[in-house]
């Protein structure tokens, strides 16, 4: 199984400012200032490089996820890049100092939790959803409740607050201008509004960012350089706003996606009855035909691997580890055993007796896309209850339905039953949440019932995230549905 790979931390903290820096301008007066713990000097810290070590062992959209969360809730004023870096270590910390968390730039589960819905919170505050804006072409995160009046012109579209103090436009330039072109004409002085300076800017050749003040209001612009023209956004707000908006403005140009492929990963539509009674809303994504549905199964002999109903539902085909696999009986309360064919013998491993605890640190294995692949991936978790059931709260993501939940010690305590694409998904990401786990005691039955012998694992040492999951590995397989 592939292990967590760890970069160098200045090569990655290079490439998180230069990324910021593209992205936004200087530091935003409306990231939220609280007395802090600084990080550490330099970048081989070994306070910050355990940090950064614990956050990079997280699959990639868990850590951008977090970055993005954080800027939500007014503590990053950078690119959320799943890059490690002072900044990452800084808005960790700011956001645990009210509690009196450990200044360690890490988040236990508990942390992470109320980081997610805190971030939540504030998105649901700004009614923000991801959107295909169909006069552009490019996709961008609209405040909805923020900018409920929209508009549109020939080259493109208009969100606005109800007072006019805040305006957010998407634009595509005639044919024939140049990147180069129109960065000279948004960074030249304008005699007819000699307030007007230019805080910052950047040219690329692919993209630009100018960012300026005039003496009441702010405004941001980026524009980029595809092989469908010129496509890009600005937003322009009043001073006295800053607080709410600047904020925003991270969060909009985290989101923007001037030339997108693939299917709108979440729901374009933008709940406001202002925008919904104006000609030319959001396009609804071209749809994809699906041909593949993912999940994951434990090997529990050596032939039979058990995963979840929701998994192979509506299959015509199905694969375990690249071979291929039939049913094995009926699906009982959500659980489904499949029967493996060809290859080696499976390594099952034996299950734990009891189920997880509430608040168990806990290593969950699974499968996710990485370089257009289905790669192997540890994840953290904690027990947790969903009224008397039992549940796991992780960082799961689509495909991850059936995913086994480990014990320190590498004995399997269950398999999570719940759908993690069952949840809108924030910018294409599933925020950390409980899921249900059918625990071993409900295996060991399905298994009894099945004529299968049904083998409880010893208690052993503890051990280490990276020696559970090399114990584990081999009993962890990949369902691919063929539908």
């Amino acid at each position: 199984m592939p292990r967590a790979r760890l970069h160098h931390p200045r090569n990655e903290q290079v490439r998180a400012v230069a990324l910021a820096l593209a992205l936004l301008s200087v530091p935003l007066a409306g990231a939220r200032a609280q007395p802090q713990p600084q990080a550490p000097a330099g970048a081989s810290s070994p306070q910050l490089a355990a940090a950064q070590a614990s956050f990079e062992s997280l699959p990639e959209a868990e850590r951008k996820a977090i970055q993005t969360d954080l800027i939500w809730t007014g503590h990053f004023n950078g690119a959320a890049s799943g890059s490690y870096g002072p900044l990452t270590f800084r808005a960790i910390n700011a956001l645990k100092a009210p509690a009196r968390g450990a200044a360690d730039g890490m988040l236990n589960p508990a942390e992470r939790r109320a980081l997610a819905q805190a971030a939540q919170a504030a998105r649901d505050a700004a009614g923000f959803r991801l959107i295909a804006d169909d006069k552009t072409g490019a996709r961008i995160g609209i405040p909805a409740r923020i900018l409920p009046k929209r508009d549109v012109s020939s080259t493109g579209s208009r969100w606005q607050s109800e007072d006019g103090k805040v305006t957010l436009d998407t634009s595509t330039t005639s044919p024939g201008e140049t990147l180069e072109a129109v960065f000279e004409k948004a960074t030249a002085p304008t005699p007819n509004n000699p307030g007007r300076k230019i805080t910052y800017k950047l040219l690329r050749p692919d993209f630009f960012v100018v960012t300026g003040e005039t003496p009441t209001g702010k405004f941001y612009r980026r524009l980029a350089s595809g092989p469908s023209g010129l496509r890009g956004f600005s937003i322009g707000y009043d001073k006295a706003l800053s607080g709410t908006i600047d904020k925003l403005v991270i969060a909009i140009a985290t989101s923007f996606e001037p030339f997108p492929t693939g299917p709108l990963p979440a729901p374009t539509a933008v709940a406001s009855a202002a925008s919904a009674s104006v000609t030319g809303s959001a396009a609804a994504a071209v749809p994809v035909r699906v041909t593949e549905r993912y999940g994951v199964g434990l090997a529990v002999s050596d032939r039979v691997v058990v995963t979840v109903a929701v998994a192979i539902d509506g299959c015509r085909s199905l694969r375990a580890g690249g071979r291929t696999a039939r049913l094995r009986g009926s699906p009982e309360g959500g659980l489904a055993l499949l029967d493996v064919e060809g290859g080696p013998a499976l390594a099952a491993t034996g299950l734990r007796a009891e189920a997880p605890g509430e608040s168990e640190n806990l290593v969950l294995v699974a499968f996710g896309e990485e370089s257009g692949k289905r790669a192997a991936v540890a994840l953290p978790g904690q027990g947790a209850r969903v009224g008397a059931g039992v549940a796991v709260f992780a960082p799961l993501q689509p495909g991850q339905s059936g995913t086994p939940v480990f014990d320190r010690q590498g004995r399997p305590a269950g398999i999570v039953t719940g759908n993690p694409s069952d949840k809108v998904l924030i910018a294409g990401v599933a925020p950390q949440r409980a899921y249900a786990v059918a625990d071993s005691a409900a295996l060991l039955a399905l298994m009894t019932r099945a004529g299968l012998t049904a083998q409880v694992a010893t208690p052993g040492p503890e051990l280490s995230t990276g020696a559970v999951v090399d114990k584990v590995a081999p009993s962890v397989l990949p369902i691919i549905c063929g539908l």
